[in-house]
């Protein structure tokens, strides 16, 4: 296919080969596979500045977003890469391979880097989701950061960079620049521009940013930054956002209620415990989707609700596709058991769902958020169990809410009404708006043209 880039996408790829360290917050939708990509050949195959690219991804996008990618446009085709998933064997004769681009999934950096015996020659570093190295205690973040001297250029994509506030941007943008702009120490950089907020005496559990400190973050970050949203240069589809409550019965409100004040929900021959306010709230969704897990992963199921409601939602599609996304395991299984209904796992999953073939799929947000086109398999998504997770809950959204949907979309969400539910809806809400400010701040200034 022929590649006609819009002046947005352009600009992009120019920032990154002008900029040997961008951070590149880009929009769902927006194509930065293909704009990093087109970047990738003129400094492999034009210009002959760099030689080896490593491409770090989820797993699913780097075994099939970047290959479908590169095979889709003419541009790329004399491009070579080689994708470094599966077995040790698998992923070392892959890693031997003589190529332009190599994949990996993040998960195995660590291993990449450390165990696999294979030197860490690449001079460019593609991470896709930086957002996912913004924990400096994970092995990936270290790991990452020790041959991070080593790399000459290094691209960081994400449209979600800040989902839980601005902490979430030190561990980030210390892998891209080594802690010139934000320090190279999380302290330095929590001291600099943060003051504690909850605490317990000498306890501090959070903190939130000082007076000032956003814009002062943002300046010397932007230098390397640009973000783009997809409503900024594209007609996006019509999109739809629904509530649909359901009301527990009064014996399984009560339960709820106790169990919330007292941790402590009595269930046949077993008592559920919440030892403290994590495991409550993680029990209190369980038991808002309908069902929660006892001694072994044993599973108690608590109402039907939920399930219910579900089926009027596929009742009322009248038969066009639905996307339905769930969130505990044991959501898995009751809805598997009540439905006709498909998980979507693999390449094959992904082909058939986009093709018609799927009435009905099931997917899970930390496994299929980020990366992957569903677009062209249905404009319908229900939410039966939601995430505190504002980016995995934009990136799911942004599967089938993105550039070349054709439908309206309808995004669904069953709300157990008086519980926590209600507070996550609230939260993902407010969440929204401190990287709102961050996108906006760095937003990339390009003429206004007509781009849709």
């Amino acid at each position: 296919m022929k590649y006609n880039p819009h002046e947005y996408q352009k600009y992009a790829t120019n920032f990154i080969l002008e900029n040997p360290i961008a951070a590149v917050l880009l929009d769902m939708g927006l194509g930065k596979s293909v704009i990093t990509l087109t970047a990738i050949f003129d400094l492999c195959l034009d210009s002959f500045k760099v030689s080896k690219v490593l491409v770090i991804a989820p797993l699913r996008v780097a075994r099939d977003t970047w290959p479908l990618e590169i095979n889709k446009w003419d541009h790329l085709k004399e491009l070579t890469y080689s994708v470094a998933i599966g077995n040790e064997k698998q992923r070392k004769t892959a890693l031997k391979e003589k190529s332009n681009i190599y994949l990996i999934n993040r998960e195995n950096v660590d291993w990449l880097i450390n165990e696999s015996g294979i030197p860490f020659d690449y001079d460019m570093v593609v991470i896709d989701e930086l957002s996912s190295f913004k924990s400096h205690q994970a092995k990936r973040f270290k790991s990452l950061l020790k041959v991070r001297p080593k790399v000459k250029r290094i691209v960081g994509l994400t449209g979600t960079p800040s989902s839980n506030g601005l902490m979430d941007l030190w561990a980030q943008f210390r892998l891209l620049d080594m802690g010139k702009r934000l320090g190279r120490f999380i302290t330095q950089y929590r001291n600099t521009f943060f003051e504690p907020d909850k605490r317990n005496g000498l306890m501090i559990f959070s903190y939130k940013p000082k007076a000032g400190a956003e814009d002062k973050i943002y300046r010397l970050i932007s230098d390397i930054t640009i973000s783009m949203k997809s409503t900024d240069y594209f007609k996006m589809p019509k999109l739809i956002i629904n509530e649909v409550p359901v009301t527990l019965s009064e014996k399984d409100q009560k339960a709820y209620e106790k169990f919330k004040k007292d941790l402590v929900l009595p269930l046949e021959n077993e008592e559920i415990d919440a030892v403290n306010a994590a495991v409550l709230s993680n029990k209190l969704c369980q038991m808002a989707n309908g069902a929660v897990y006892g001694e072994d992963k044993k599973i108690f199921e608590i109402h039907d609700k939920k399930l219910d409601a579900l089926e009027d939602l596929i009742e009322a599609a009248n038969g066009k596709p639905v996307l339905v996304v769930y969130w505990f395991k044991h959501d898995l299984e009751r809805i598997k058991k009540r439905f006709n209904i498909r998980e979507i796992k693999n390449s094959v999953d992904i082909k058939d769902w986009n093709n018609g073939i799927v009435p009905v799929a099931l997917i899970h947000p930390a496994s299929a958020g980020h990366g992957l086109n569903l677009q062209t398999g249905g404009s319908i998504l229900i939410w039966f169990g939601l995430t505190w997770s504002l980016e995995l809950y934009q990136q799911t959204n942004a599967r089938l809410w993105r550039q070349g949907q054709k439908e309206i979309v309808v995004i669904h969400h069953i709300i157990t009404k008086e519980s926590i539910d209600e507070d996550i809806m609230k939260a993902l809400e407010n969440k929204e708006v401190g990287q709102e400010a961050l996108l906006k701040a760095v937003k990339a200034r390009i003429q206004k043209g007509d781009f849709n």
